[in-house]
């Protein structure tokens, strides 16, 4: 394995949106940093189940889009 190839690994502080704290392993940074995060499990709604918008695009939307005013049944 080469020498000084590989980013320095150590310990840094993670904050969640809710003001939880942890400790982790990371490349990011540098030793004993804090990491704030905006989105997280508790708050995206990837994770919690939110709203969700489908978006219509394509071929079938703009041909749904294009005779929405026709009665097709």
């Amino acid at each position: 394995m080469k020498k000084d190839i590989h980013p320095e690994y150590h310990e840094i502080t993670v904050v969640m949106t809710d003001g939880t704290e942890f400790k982790t392993r990371s490349t990011w940074g540098s030793p004993g940093d804090v990491l704030k995060l905006d989105i997280d499990p508790n708050t995206h709604p990837a994770w919690t189940g939110g709203p969700q918008r489908v978006l219509e695009t394509g071929r079938v939307a703009r041909f749904r889009n294009k005779f929405k005013d026709f009665n097709l049944g």
